[in-house]
């Protein structure tokens, strides 16, 4: 079957994808290992820390293509630059001589702080900072060979050789370009795109409920497998920016990502209209016509998911004539005006399916035509908005609590690890902050999710290379061979849920330790020193991570779940301001769109704090309530996908011309009048459901009231009966539509595909306005029933 093909292809891409990362990786081991072990004795005098030169090689290769090696080799290369002048000085200050506990533990401290204070230092960079760092100070306290100011030098060799192995793995024998797997992935896409949009035509003319419905669920798989298609895009369009010498595909405007979301977007809401409707195929409408219009359809079909498949030579395609497209399918919706909302909606989905917007728009607007005064002396003078925008964000950043948090948080855990892990055996004791040193991210995490998979993914590793040196103890020169298996397998354990990035990392550099390298002692021995010092590195970061920050994944899923509700409000807000006002300049609309993408990736932040609570140690704490969680980012998810539909017809409508309609100021004080009151309603829940959480319970130790008990009981909102009354009825839009069907009676032949698109828009409005009530009851639902929850726990 043709939809088994994509799926299938998409399985057996990633599958290779992986496949191939993890060769690269062992193949930039075995690089570090042959030039350790068996290279010039020149080299190898000069690489002192061959485990270091392991460590940068698995933190820069990774998953990574091409252009993501030569962006990490890029990232160690400013680490080094970061690190090295700063050790030599302080090493020529303290003077020859081996370093006590306490001031090594002190200068990795200091040093660190330095390093993770600058913002603009990519994460990459840090990490690998803040491991040359330890290795430094912690050496000079037991080896007395490597006491002079020049140490730092050989610790930049060993950097110097991971990051060259990571280039030369992704180099040869033919270098794996992050362009040629994008390519290839947006070809499958495109097919699977065709195949899903076929099922919806055939749905949409099928002759019953449970037809369509069937059809509707062969599609199921298909949706699936596009979504992991588009993010698997745009995990490797990163480093297509770092190809540009060696791709022939490359063009400085092109985002894959973006441009294939617009094509996403509209099969969700082709999917919806189907879901939603049992009234396929329409009645009360011309079949022959609308049969027409759906073999219009189809014909162009072919040409967009062919312009998708053909997404990097675009020189190649040849851009619709501009109206022609959509005209000669638009057209015949004029005299449709017994649809129901969700017919309009859903070819409201097909034009936008069908819109190739970047080849019919000029670049420099793509989303509106009317540009305010104040941009157009914007883009009169670039180069001074430019520095002044520069210079505010300096200004804010400098004054930044959260990056003297951040610094503070990783130096103290650093120089903690170092001095209690210096303290229980000085040869091993930069192991317990070599563990820590990779795991800092800038952002709040789930800090005993991270501390667990780290541990075991170390343990299972450890374990690994143990057994292979007592299988191989009468052949120690097969066990490098041993770990080509492992790091392939370790790749692969890098996209578990139960090991993930962190646990798959470890794994592979527990093995790589015991194996790629001689003369460190018993396997055994060591395999159980670095253990109990990845111990003692982690307990001081878990100690410091809660006595600073207390996040556990719980804790972050309710600290998101906040922050997507203040920003949903903030985008309701904004909905109403941008109905309300007329010629908006294109800045505005730009402004809109960022704070509904801020909201999408706070859901997606939310559903990842919810896979790691699900997962994390209750402890002591109240067992995770996964389910109510579960739903509410259920919700908020359908909440972005109908935000950007509503947008959407919205801005439709704001361009149409007024001279070309006397209805449409009349029409438009219907949409203010219904989209303001329904945006003020459902604020005044949100906050109602804002409060009924635990966030101002938890910093307020005060009981709620009896009237907010007494209503959480019973399932009662404040503002319930105001829902009831305005949005729940929907009264206004069903007037906007009656107003632009009576209004299109009056139209002259000049205006009638003006009035077909009004008639379209405020259709698609009004369906979208219902499913957006729909999922804000939902919504309401769920939280009743957390702050429920959360207020008998207490109890």
């Amino acid at each position: 079957m043709p939809m088994a093909s994509t799926v299938a292809e998409r399985g057996r891409i990633i599958w290779r994808i992986r496949l191939h990362s993890a060769f690269r990786t062992a193949m930039a081991c075995a690089i570090v290992g042959g030039t350790t072990l068996y290279g010039p004795e020149s080299v190898r005098t000069r690489i002192k820390f061959p485990a270091f030169c392991y460590l940068t090689t698995i933190l820069i290769v990774g998953d990574a293509t091409l252009g993501e090696t030569l962006r990490g080799f890029w990232h160690a290369f400013y680490a080094t630059i970061q690190v090295v002048p700063l050790s030599m000085l302080c090493l020529w200050l303290l003077g020859p001589g081996l370093l006590s506990t306490g001031v090594a533990a002190l200068a990795v401290t200091l040093s660190s702080f330095l390093v993770a204070l600058p913002e603009s230092t990519h994460l990459t960079s840090k990490r690998i900072a803040f491991g040359q760092i330890v290795v430094v100070f912690t050496v000079v306290c037991y080896d007395s060979t490597n006491v002079g100011y020049m140490h730092p030098i050989y610790v930049a060799s060993s950097t110097g050789l991971g990051a060259m192995a990571s280039v030369l793995a992704l180099l040869l024998p033919c270098p794996w370009l992050a362009c040629y797997e994008v390519h290839k992935l947006c070809r499958v896409y495109a097919e699977n795109a065709s195949e899903r949009m076929n099922l919806y035509l055939k749905a949409f003319s099928a002759p019953n409920n449970q037809a369509k419905m069937e059809l509707i669920s062969q599609a199921k798989p298909l949706a699936e497998t596009g979504s992991k298609l588009l993010n698997s895009i745009r995990i490797l369009q990163p480093g297509m920016q770092w190809e540009r010498p060696c791709s022939r595909y490359w063009k400085p405007d092109f985002n894959p990502g973006v441009r294939l979301q617009r094509i996403e977007m509209p099969m969700r809401g082709i999917e919806n209209a189907l879901i939603s409707s049992p009234a396929f195929p329409v009645g009360g409408v011309d079949q022959e016509e609308l049969s027409k219009v759906i073999q219009g359809v189809s014909t162009h079909l072919g040409l967009q998911t062919e312009q998708a498949r053909c997404l990097f030579p675009s020189n190649s395609m040849t851009a619709p004539e501009e109206g022609g497209l959509m005209e000669k399918i638009l057209l015949p919706l004029e005299s449709i005006s017994t649809m129901k909302e969700s017919v309009f909606f859903f070819f409201s989905c097909i034009e936008m399916f069908l819109d190739d917007s970047t080849a019919r728009r000029k670049p420099e607007s793509p989303l509106d035509t009317r540009i305010s005064p104040g941009e157009v002396q914007t883009q009169q003078d670039p180069a001074v908005f430019a520095s002044r925008k520069a210079f505010r964000s300096w200004i804010t950043k400098l004054v930044d609590k959260e990056r003297f948090v951040f610094a503070f948080k990783c130096s103290l855990s650093l120089g903690l690890a170092v001095l209690f892990g210096l303290m229980f055996n000085k040869e091993n004791g930069c192991w317990s902050g070599l563990t820590i040193a990779i795991s800092f991210v800038t952002r709040r995490h789930a800090v005993f999710t991270i501390a667990n998979t780290r541990a075991q993914g170390t343990a299972i590793g450890s374990v690994y290379g143990v057994l292979c040196c007592f299988l191989l103890q009468n052949y120690a020169e097969l066990r490098f061979l041993a770990l080509v298996p492992w790091i392939i397998f370790t790749g692969f354990l890098r996209h578990s849920r139960m090991y993930g990035q962190t646990g798959g990392t470890s794994s592979a550099i527990g093995a790589v330790l015991i194996l790629g390298r001689k003369n460190y002692g018993t396997p055994n021995e060591f395999a159980i020193i670095r253990l109990t010092e990845v111990l003692i590195g982690l307990s001081c970061y878990i100690i410091v991570e809660i006595l600073m920050q207390p996040t556990r994944a719980a804790t972050l899923a309710t600290s998101h779940l906040h922050q997507s509700l203040m920003t949903l409000q903030d985008c309701i807000k904004h909905i109403g301001l941008y109905c309300g006002q007329k010629d908006q300049p294109s800045s505005k609309f730009h402004e809109f769109i960022e704070k509904q993408e801020n909201l999408k990736s706070l859901v997606g932040e939310l559903e990842r704090s919810i896979a790691d609570a699900e997962s994390e140690p209750d402890f002591w704490y109240l067992p995770f309530r996964s389910s109510c969680y579960q739903k509410l980012v259920g919700s908020l998810s359908n909440i972005v996908d109908v935000l950007y539909f509503i947008t959407c017809n919205l801005k439709i409508l704001s361009e149409l011309p007024e001279s070309c309609s006397v209805a449409l100021g009349e029409l438009q004080e219907h949409l203010n009048y219904a989209t303001g009151h329904f945006q003020e309603t459902l604020s005044s829940s949100l906050r109602y459901l804002e409060k009924a959480t635990l966030r101002e319970s938890s910093v307020v130790s005060k009981e709620p009231d009896e009237k907010t008990i007494e209503d959480l009981e019973e399932g009662k909102l404040q503002n319930q009966k105001a829902l009831s009354d305005s949005i729940m009825k929907d009264g206004e839009v069903h007037k906007i539509l009656r107003y632009t069907k009576d209004a299109e009676m009056e139209d002259t032949e000049g205006k009638k595909e003006l009035r077909g698109r009004m008639v379209l828009c405020s259709g698609a409005l009004g369906f979208c306005i219902s499913i957006l009530r729909k999922e804000i009851q939902d919504f309401e639902i769920g939280i009743k029933e957390l702050a429920q929850w959360e207020y008998h726990s207490r109890k």
